[in-house]
């Protein structure tokens, strides 16, 4: 099983979750991620060359996902560079996914596993805006 995950990085909650079998890219499930009302899409290389879907599900949204820098040996400092700076963002939306610990499917079945997740996911967004009500 594999999760993938739609956090918001200002609030820093999981807006939404998807579970597929191990064997589905990353890219194919990118359109349900995406709630419609996003202003930029982060991500790393795997959602690259996903412009299109990004428009369709969030006109708005502008595409940040991280390029391709090395083409045939040569290295582009400059996409490179680039890239660097669109991982600090993503970094602090990882955080929130760092917050559930994966361990081993638990259950046999996609269903009841991504149950699971789902329970999770709503229990780590209580803990996460908990935690920042004890810290403001």
């Amino acid at each position: 099983m594999k999760a993938h995950f739609g956090v918001d990085r200002r609030a820093k909650v999981i807006h939404s979750v998807v579970a597929t079998a191990a064997n589905v890219h990353d890219s194919a499930v990118l359109g349900d991620l995406l709630h419609g009302e996003e202003r930029d899409a982060w991500g790393d290389q795997a959602y690259q060359g996903q412009g299109e879907i990004i428009k369709e599900k969030a006109p708005k949204a502008r595409d940040r996902t991280n390029r391709r820098y090395r083409h045939r040996g040569v290295v582009n400092e400059a996409e490179r560079a680039r890239n660097r700076k669109k991982s600090k963002v993503r970094s602090r939306v990882e955080h929130v996914i760092g917050v559930i610990k994966f361990t081993k499917v638990r259950y046999r079945g996609l269903a009841k596993n991504a149950n699971r997740l789902f329970a999770t996911c709503g229990l780590t967004n209580l803990y996460i805006l908990r935690h920042r009500l004890r810290t403001a």
